[in-house]
């Protein structure tokens, strides 16, 4: 899936406060599930491969996402509190984190984890090229080692070596992660940043024919893309994550029975898929995506 106009339009409904991220990635000590049930024994780096909720209305998030996506829901502890693993047809798909406290006013936001195959050497590229590194490397027996990092322009991301592999390429599972987009300032510039740190192939978008947008790449699949935030806007550079639906309008009627609002009503993209963008009641944002004849953007040249 690649950029379209209107996901500048996008751009302006992700605006508000930026999470405290030193608060965000606070460790937690819990026994994390492997991303894997059966370890795949490969890496593919540059995959988003897990996303955090951050929000201070868990039991209102949970609801939502498990109503909207199927998802279940599992809490496991957190030194006294509770981090919530949701699943996928059964497969660990996201967390949901509590806000620390103090932070309770502060808008629900999503953050991505993508794959890396040397975990120590990328947090030394993230200084070295003007990004910042908000959480340090933590080791999870059963998860692996994980981060969180920003960018140069400050957009938060999380980075996880998996200790037991990383899901395959095939066709992402509906209510599966299938792409992101990053809304930068300097897109050009951004593109340098993810491929200089992360190894991504970042080329100019020429379906669109715009060469201030950016598609991000690796093992030869499309993961992601860059889209410049409007001129002049007072909003921060942000991430956001997008999920694969079998059918869009239904799952928007969904999002509005769910207390949700539809931010970007669903248009066309390339390959004949429709993409859309919602928010959820706690004031997290997402994006969803139908493919068109089974065709995954993310996989086409």
């Amino acid at each position: 899936m690649h950029t379209t106009p209107k996901y500048r339009k996008a751009a302006w409904l992700l605006a508000g406060a930026l999470l405290a991220l030193a608060g965000v990635a606070r460790a937690l000590a819990a026994p994390f599930p492997p991303l894997n049930t059966t370890p795949t024994g490969s890496q593919i780096p540059g995959k988003l491969v897990w996303a955090d909720l951050f929000t201070s209305s868990a039991d209102q998030a949970t609801q939502f996402y498990c109503g909207l996506f199927g998802w279940t829901a599992a809490k496991i502890d957190q030194k006294g509190g509770e981090y919530t693993i949701f699943s996928n047809q059964g497969q660990p798909v996201a967390g949901l984190a509590p806000h620390s406290a103090g932070k309770e006013n502060l808008t629900s936001r999503w953050i991505g984890y993508v794959s890396v195959a040397d975990l120590k050497a990328t947090v030394a590229l993230v200084e070295q090229n003007g990004g910042t590194v908000h959480g340090k490397i933590r080791r999870f027996p059963d998860r692996g080692s994980q981060a969180i990092i920003a960018d140069a322009e400050g957009v938060p991301l999380g980075l996880l070596q998996s200790s037991s592999g990383d899901p395959g390429d095939e066709d992402t599972a509906i209510g599966g992660w299938n792409w992101f987009e990053i809304y930068a300032r300097d897109p050009k510039n951004a593109s340098s940043f993810f491929h200089t740190v992360l190894g991504y192939s970042a080329d100019p978008e020429t379906h669109s024919g715009r060469n201030s947008e950016f598609v991000l790449s690796s093992s030869s699949n499309n993961r992601g893309g860059i889209a410049p935030l409007p001129e002049g806007a007072d909003i921060h550079a942000s991430w956001l994550g997008v999920i694969r639906v079998a059918d869009i309008d239904q799952t928007l009627a969904k999002v509005q029975s769910l207390g949700g609002t539809v931010l970007v009503t669903p248009h066309a993209v390339e390959y004949g898929s429709r993409f859309a963008i919602v928010g959820d009641p706690t004031g997290g944002t997402i994006g969803l995506v139908q493919y068109s004849d089974n065709a995954n953007p993310a996989s086409s040249p």
